[in-house]
């Protein structure tokens, strides 16, 4: 049986996406506490939403939670979507979200738009139109993560402690070309602190230059062996330096701390405790007058699901029931909560409007056409699941 989803109001959506791209909210050190994130959910999204006929609530993390249909359904959604972006960082005028021509067709332009903004305006509007339709026979939540940037599940861990159950399925709403991510990479950050001495760079021997440690620590990563283990489409694990900073900041000083940080990249099934102990037993090795440390940092899961279970075959039926032809397939080396959700019991996937290409770019854009197939993709998946 087919169904009839058509309705969306492409000029409507449009404009969605423009008020939230207007309203900034990016990263700074303050994370999810960010003032500017959390007014983008309290006073840009919390209002729409009310206007649309939403009532939600927000978590201790300040996550926005909307629960829709009858909780205690057998059938159940998780939609969650992100307030935050990266920052402005060399993009010009990125938060008038102008209408430009991209040569594919008219685009709008600003930061977030293509990673998280677009897919957040379009489950929005997804969720308005599912309800406009027909009831919910089946469980649904959407939530607006105050994360999006931060690498780390902390918030997502917030939104489902406010939930009396975990779904059973769930969309990560970002651009993914809409696509379906049907695994990703996970990811550890490792933080290594170098210690030596401080001294006059004019008496050298007098100190214990960190930067000497750290350059011996650099070359002893470059070095591990991140195993054999090679994925058939992502390819093999990675750990690359990302950071690096030296202490005091001084002239002519022998520095006596330098701070690196590196990204472990790790395949479906690998474990951040063994890539953390891989790490710590390589730096053990160095030999010198340093003090080293080795600290783990922000992590992500990796995830893969499977084509047989239950939200692949969700989302294909969903589409075959609205005469769409299959959903083509991603697979992402950058990692988001689909990875946790999946370890905690909902079968999860990144899926939604806005080219990955894109992300952090100074030209961020997000092609109409694509934007409102996100939100049709969205709103016909909404139905199947839970309608």
């Amino acid at each position: 049986m087919s169904y009839d989803v058509s309705g969306i109001d492409a000029a409507d959506l449009v404009a969605v996406t423009q008020e939230f791209v207007r309203f900034p909210s990016p990263q700074t050190e303050r994370m999810e506490s960010e003032p500017a994130v959390q007014n983008f959910i309290g006073t840009c999204v919390v209002p729409l939403l009310e206007r649309r006929g939403f009532i939600g609530r927000r978590d201790r993390m300040g996550n926005l939670i909307v629960e829709m249909g009858p909780k205690s359904a057998e059938r159940s959604l998780l939609l969650v979507a992100y307030a935050m972006t990266h920052p402005a960082s060399a993009m010009p005028d990125p938060y008038s979200a102008t209408i430009v021509d991209r040569g594919e067709g008219r685009a709008i332009r600003g930061r977030g738009v293509a990673e998280q903004k677009g897919a957040l305006a379009a489950a929005i509007v997804a969720c308005e139109r599912a309800l406009q339709i027909g009831p919910l026979t089946g469980r649904l939540v959407f939530a607006v993560s105050s994360a999006g940037e931060t690498g780390r599940h902390d918030a997502a861990i917030a939104i489902l402690e406010a939930l009396e159950t975990v779904p059973q399925l769930g969309i990560v709403a970002l651009g993914t070309n809409n696509r379906l991510a049907v695994a990703h990479k996970g990811r550890l950050d490792v933080h290594v602190v170098v210690r030596g001495r401080a001294a006059h760079s004019s008496t050298p021997w007098l100190g214990i230059n960190a930067i000497d440690g750290a350059r011996r620590v650099l070359d002893v990563l470059s070095e591990l062996s991140l195993g054999d283990a090679e994925h058939a489409q992502l390819g093999k694990a990675t750990l690359t330096a990302t950071h690096i900073n030296s202490l005091p900041v001084a002239t002519h000083t022998v520095q006596n701390e330098v701070l690196i940080t590196v990204d472990r990249r790790l395949l479906p099934g690998q474990r951040a405790e063994q890539a953390l102990a891989d790490i710590v037993g390589a730096i053990k090795q160095i030999e010198g007058p340093w003090k080293i440390e080795v600290q783990p940092g922000p992590f992500m899961y990796p995830c893969q699901i499977a084509e047989s279970g239950p939200l692949f075959q969700a989302v294909g039926n969903s589409r075959r029931k609205a005469g769409r032809p299959p959903i083509e397939v991603l697979y992402s080396h950058g990692a988001l909560d689909a990875g946790f959700l999946g370890t905690v019991g909902c079968d999860a996937a990144m899926w939604g409007p806005g080219r990955m290409e894109q992300f952090h770019s100074d030209e961020e854009t997000l092609l109409e056409s694509e934007l409102l197939t996100g939100a049709e993709d969205y709103l016909n998946f909404i139905r199947h699941c839970v309608a």
